[in-house]
C-alpha cells in the first residue's frame, strides 16, 4: 500500500488545487453588462440608503473596495454577516467597526454569492465612469410641443387689448360719420336711421339678449355642477402635516434612497406599507441630527421605540374599498416607476397626492402603457396572437386591463 500513497497524495492535492481554482474563478468580479445591470438593481434596493460608490454617506465610499479588503470571499462574508466576521477577531473587520463608531452593517444573509458578486460588478463599473457635468438648458427643446403657459397668457391679453382698440376706433368712425351726415341734406327716413340711437334699457330688454344671458348663466351653472360632482372623492393635491417632519427631498432626493428600501410592501404584495421605526433606525442609530430640523424630529423616532407606541402617520393616497390595486403587480411585473403615479417625490419635502387616482385616470394609463414582454416567455403566445390581429405594440388593455373584474371584486 505504501508505494501507492505518493500517487494518491498527488491526486488529492490536484483535486484540492482545482477546487480552490474553481472557487476563485467563481468569485471573480464580472464585467458582463447583464450582471452589472442585475447588480445595479440589487445595489439600489439594498445598499443605496447607506452607501455611494464615490462618496461617503452612512458607510464608506465603495470605490476601490477590492483593493482594501483581504479578499473577495472576505467581502462576501462581510456583506452576508458583518457581525460574525467581527466576532471572529478579524483585524480588518474590527478596524472598520471601530472607525465607524461600532455601527454594524445590516446583515444580508438572504443574498446569494452570485448576487453579491453582481453588486460588486456594478460598483466596479461605476468606478470607471466619468462624472459628466450636467448643463441645465432652460430653453425650448426639439421634443417640446406647444408654447409655454406664460406665452399663451400674453397672447390672450394682447388679443383683448387689440379688440378694445378696435372698438374704440369703430366708435370714432361712427361718431365722425354721424357728424358728416348731419351736415348733409337727408330725407326724413335717412335722418331717422342716422339719429336712431340704441339705449341700454332697450338693449337689455331685447328678447335676443335675454335668451343669450339665460343660456350663458345656465351653461356655466351646469358645468360648475358637473365639475363639482367629478371632484367628489378626488384628493389631488392633498398634503397633510405629518407627526414627524420627514423630508422625501432629503432621503429620496439628496441621498437617493430607493423607495422600495423603506416601502418594502411594493415588491411583495398589494400595499406599499408605511416603514416601521426599525427601518428608520438602520440609519438613524448613527445619524441623530437632521439636515433641516436638528435633533427634534429624529428624537420622535426614538420616543416611539422607547414607549412602544406607533407613529401616527396620516394616510395620503386613498382608494375606495370597491377598487383593488396591487403594488407588486405594477412595480415588479409591470416595471412601473413610483414617480409615474406619485410624481416627483424626490423633490417634495412634504408628500402630496400628485395624480387624480380616478377610474378614468387608471383606464387612460392602461390604454397608453405598453406591456413589457421582453425576456418573459409568458407573453410569447399573447404577442404572437396580438401581432396577427393588431398593429403596433401590445397595450395593457389588450391583456384584460379594462375588464371590470380586474379592479372591482
Amino acid at each position: 500500500m505504501n508505494h501507492r500513497m505518493p500517487g494518491l497524495n498527488k491526486i488529492v492535492t490536484l483535486v484540492f488545487l482545482l477546487s480552490i481554482s474553481l472557487i476563485t474563478q467563481a468569485q471573480e468580479i464580472s464585467k458582463d453588462a447583464a450582471v452589472v445591470k442585475d447588480g445595479e438593481a440589487l445595489f439600489k434596493a439594498n445598499c443605496k440608503s447607506c452607501h455611494k460608490v464615490k462618496e461617503r454617506v452612512v458607510g464608506p465610499a465603495l470605490a476601490g473596495f477590492d483593493t482594501r479588503v483581504p479578499s473577495i470571499k472576505w467581502a462576501i462574508d462581510w456583506v452576508k454577516n458583518s457581525a460574525k466576521v467581527i466576532a471572529s477577531g478579524d483585524d480588518y473587520a474590527n478596524k472598520i467597526y471601530t472607525e465607524y463608531q461600532k455601527s454594524q452593517m445590516t446583515a444580508f444573509t438572504s443574498l446569494k454569492d452570485e448576487q453579491i458578486l453582481a453588486v460588486f460588478a456594478y460598483i466596479k463599473d461605476e468606478e470607471t465612469k466619468v462624472v459628466a457635468e450636467v448643463v441645465t438648458d432652460k430653453g425650448p427643446k426639439d421634443g417640446d410641443k406647444g408654447a409655454p403657459a406664460g406665452y399663451i397668457n400674453l397672447i390672450l391679453i394682447g388679443m383683448v387689448v387689440i379688440l378694445v382698440l378696435l372698438l374704440i376706433i369703430l366708435g370714432f368712425i361712427v361718431t365722425t360719420l354721424k357728424k358728416f351726415l348731419d351736415q348733409k341734406e337727408l330725407t326724413e327716413e335717412d335722418k331717422e336711421v342716422v339719429n336712431n340711437g340704441i339705449s341700454l334699457s332697450s338693449f337689455v330688454s331685447h328678447p335676443a339678449f335675454i335668451f343669450i344671458a339665460i343660456f350663458i348663466v345656465a351653461g356655466v351653472g351646469f358645468k360648475t355642477t358637473v365639475d363639482g360632482l367629478y371632484t367628489i372623492g378626488v384628493q389631488q393635491g392633498y398634503q397633510p402635516v405629518q407627526p414627524i417632519a420627514f423630508s422625501h427631498k432629503i432621503h429620496a432626493g439628496q441621498f437617493e434612497i430607493d423607495c422600495k428600501y423603506c416601502h418594502t410592501g411594493t415588491i411583495k404584495g398589494k400595499s406599499a406599507n408605511i416603514p416601521s421605526p426599525n427601518i428608520c433606525m438602520n440609519c438613524h442609530s448613527q445619524i441623530k441630527v437632521g439636515t433641516n430640523t436638528g435633533e427634534t424630529e429624529i428624537a420622535k423616532i426614538y420616543a416611539a421605540i422607547e414607549t412602544n407606541k406607533p407613529i401616527e402617520w396620516v394616510r395620503i393616497h386613498n382608494l375606495p374599498d370597491l377598487a383593488y390595486f396591487n403594488h407588486s403587480q405594477h412595480v415588479v411585473v409591470g416595471g412601473i416607476e413610483c414617480q409615474t403615479c406619485h410624481g416627483p417625490v424626490q423633490e417634495m419635502d412634504v408628500v402630496k397626492q400628485y395624480s387624480l387616482l380616478t377610474m378614468g385616470w387608471c383606464i387612460d394609463c392602461h390604454r397608453k402603457t405598453d406591456v413589457n414582454t421582453k425576456g418573459n416567455e409568458y407573453y410569447d403566445k399573447l404577442v404572437k396572437l396580438h401581432d396577427e390581429k393588431k398593429k403596433g405594440k401590445m397595450k395593457v388593455e389588450d391583456i384584460g386591463g379594462l375588464e371590470c373584474s380586474k379592479c372591482h371584486y
